[in-house]
């Protein structure tokens, strides 16, 4: 075999096909590289080896055409099948030659991660998880190629049939589902054939044990019938063509039913076995939260899908099958629209698009719109939509909640006292815990309603009645739940702070200043609390909270009988309150300065009577902002969400937050993107056509 590999590995670069074949490789890797990572930015080098996979369809006919046909055309096969090595050992050296030439463009590619992370944060996993895919689809192609090139004696022929078949499987995906989208046997056969998506499973994020065996079988399968058919020619002189023939097929048939028997077993095995989540942000990994509501789940919820199962969004689908293998109670069912285009109706009088998801069961049904799945943001200049985070798990598991939960809470948000908004991730957090609620004004109302499981008091800015004051008191008082968020003022909030003292929460005068290295973020005052231990905190794992501008609390050394405070977020010993804010020059404490430590979130259980009340209290307004969550990757959104699951009783973490899609994008100098660019697209490609040139043309002249 060592032989046979020398000489076909020699003879591609001593007839200039194998670097012609790395040079058009490596030039068009280069193009898609440089617009894709160099001048765009992105950090994934999957993104350019996606948009070039359509390379094999024209070189690999090119690269194996005369590996088999052109032996064949001049009879030099002959020396070959009368040799004392086996027909296996044959193949097996020819190909290895072929993947040998291919590895050298691929070696190259794996060395451009490495030049871009000098640039930025490369994910390393994910790049070379999509070489490895780009480099199994390439061996897969060059199989198949050299088992067209054993069918025939002309290299034409084997050239245009390679493209045929190559070119069939990278659009089989489309034919099916042309011939029906709902999808039937026929596509189901033909679907073993559609290399692209195996090619999709590799590179989204994932890697799919499931499309590896499945290259590796093709790869084996083309490779054992590439034997056969010369086996046959081999034989023919000594042994009954017509027996060896039948011998033949009956090989050919039981290697078919061995890969595709492999296929269907693996295919059997459940995701979590095969499937692993490699993206940086883990987008294909469920939370604890949502597999602890799964593996609650006594009642059986259906999801309908919107769609042919062919066409359904591959994150979105890949979503959904966690979602079935994790609780024996879901089930998934897909609804192409085309086909019954008013089936959405039975549960929602508003349109509904494609992709959509209704969830279902006996209680009630919920409809996810395919528009909440992803989040997007818009370039007022461009007029440009760009998809920035995937909500998938955190609208699906909302969903499911809402349909089978027992309790569903409402709250009210106050207003009325310069009380703060919620930005919009913060209200869809609020309606993703399946928690209705509606802001008021309590001189309006007599008292806060009574289907009030809590109420909400963000930031006010003046104080609050005297009146109003009692109304929330009195809510409290009879086991009312509250969610307050404090705001440093120069007002007078006496009042305000009545409400506060109803859990002995006292408030220091001014804002905190941290003065421990590591505790703050380039400012004092952009606390990074301690995160103390609790059911609210518990999600949080080893991260920051952002807590910049906040107040203090002081809590009582020792609580009254019915009250427990429990600290969630704390400052250090060295921290300090300032109350003249807007006179400090420098960060050096102070002779007036308050110190700490503090508390700048707390948890209050207190007793009255039979009725209990608790209360999750935070001292900064700009704790639970866009710009402070995405300081700390949603960790705050977090923190959010846990303090709404304590009040109402929920799964905590029940809003399981979104998944950002915004990377850090790599910034390069103009010069060094025309620099790279030249070598990798014109420099490298050229170099290697030259080289292969120099040594044709040395032999030729010889």
């Amino acid at each position: 075999m060592a032989a046979i590999f020398k000489r076909e590995f020699k003879s591609y670069f001593h007839s200039f096909i194998g670097s012609l074949f790395i040079g058009i490789v490596l030039c068009i890797t280069g193009i898609y590289v440089t617009v894709y990572n160099l001048l765009s930015g992105y950090p994934k080098l999957s993104y350019a080896l996606s948009g070039i996979i359509f390379i094999f369809i024209i070189s690999v006919p090119i690269l194996t055409m005369r590996i088999l046909a052109e032996e064949k055309r001049q009879k030099t096969d002959q020396l070959i099948l009368t040799a004392p090595i086996s027909v296996g050992k044959i193949v097996a050296g020819k190909f290895l030659a072929l993947g040998v030439v291919f590895t050298i463009p691929v070696l190259v590619i794996c060395v451009y991660p490495l030049v871009l992370s000098g640039f930025g944060t490369v994910f390393f996993l994910e790049s070379y998880i999509a070489v490895f895919a780009f480099y199994l689809y390439g061996l897969t192609c060059i199989a198949i190629g050299v088992f067209i090139s054993s069918l025939t004696e002309s290299q034409v022929i084997a050239a245009v049939i390679s493209f045929a078949v190559l070119f069939l499987g990278y659009v089989m995906a489309g034919i099916c589902n042309m011939i029906s989208s709902t999808g039937n046997i026929l596509t189901k056969i033909l679907g073993a054939f559609d290399l692209i998506a195996r090619f999709n499973n590799l590179v989204e994020g994932t890697f799919d044990l499931k499309s590896v065996v499945y290259y590796i079988s093709i790869i084996l399968l083309v490779l054992f019938l590439t034997t056969q058919s010369i086996q046959k020619r081999r034989y023919s002189v000594s042994v009954n063509s017509l027996k060896m023939g039948a011998y033949s097929s009956a090989l050919v048939t039981i290697s078919i039913i061995v890969a595709v028997f492999l296929n269907l077993l693996v295919a059997e095995i459940p995701s979590k076995y095969t499937t692993f989540d490699v993206t940086s942000n883990k987008l294909f990994t469920l939370s604890d939260e949502t597999e602890e509501l799964l593996s609650n789940l006594q009642e059986n919820v259906t999801i309908y899908v919107l769609s042919n199962e062919s066409s359904q969004d591959t994150t979105l689908k890949k979503t959904l099958e966690q979602y079935k293998e994790l609780s024996k109670h879901v089930n998934i069912s897909y609804v192409d629209p085309l086909v019954n285009p008013k089936f959405y109706t039975q549960y929602t009088d508003a349109s509904v698009s494609r992709n959509s998801l209704i969830v279902v069961s006996d209680k009630r049904s919920k409809v996810v719109d395919y528009g909440s799945v992803y989040e997007t943001s818009v370039n007022y200049t461009t007029y440009e939509s760009t998809v920035t985070g995937y909500d998938g798990e955190g609208q699906i598991t909302s969903a499911i909640a809402y349909v089978t939960s027992d309790n569903m809470p409402k709250m009210y948000i106050l207003e009325g006292h310069g009380e703060l908004a919620f930005e919009t991730d913060f209200n869809d957090t609020i309606a993703k815990a399946n928690i209705d609620y509606e802001s008021i004004n309590l001189l309006q109302h007599d008292s806060i309603p009574e289907d009030a499981e809590g109420i909400i008091i963000n930031s006010p800015t003046s104080d609050f009645s005297e009146d109003d004051t009692n109304k929330v008191l009195d809510y409290l008082q009879k086991g009312g739940n509250a969610f307050i968020i404090s705001t440093w003022t120069e007002k007078d909030m006496t009042n305000f702070h009545k409400i506060l003292d109803y859990y002995s929460v006292s408030v220091a005068d001014g804002l905190v200043l941290e003065g421990a290295e590591g505790a703050y973020y380039q400012s004092p005052f952009y606390i990074l609390p301690v995160i103390e231990s609790d059911t609210i905190t518990s999600s949080l794992g080893d991260t920051f909270i952002f807590a910049p501008y906040a107040q203090g609390f002081v809590l009582p050394e020792e609580t009254e009988e019915g009250l427990s405070l429990t600290p969630l977020l704390s400052t250090s010993d060295q921290s300090y309150a300032r109350a003249d804010v807007d006179s400090t020059t420098d960060y050096a404490k102070q002779e007036t300065d308050v110190a700490g430590p503090f508390t700048l979130g707390v948890k209050a259980v207190k007793t009255n009577g039979g009725a209990e009340s608790t209360a999750v209290i935070y001292s900064s307004e700009n704790l639970f902002t866009d710009a402070a969550n995405a300081m700390v990757s949603g960790a705050n959104m977090k923190l959010f969400a846990g303090s709404l699951g304590e009040l109402t009783e929920e799964t905590e973490g029940i809003a399981v937050p979104a998944k950002s899609y915004e990377e850090g994008y790599l910034t390069i100098p103009q010069s060094y993107i025309i620099l790279i660019g030249l070598l990798i697209t014109v420099i490298i490609p050229l170099a290697v056509l030259a080289g292969g040139f120099i040594v044709w043309f040395k032999r030729r002249k010889a």
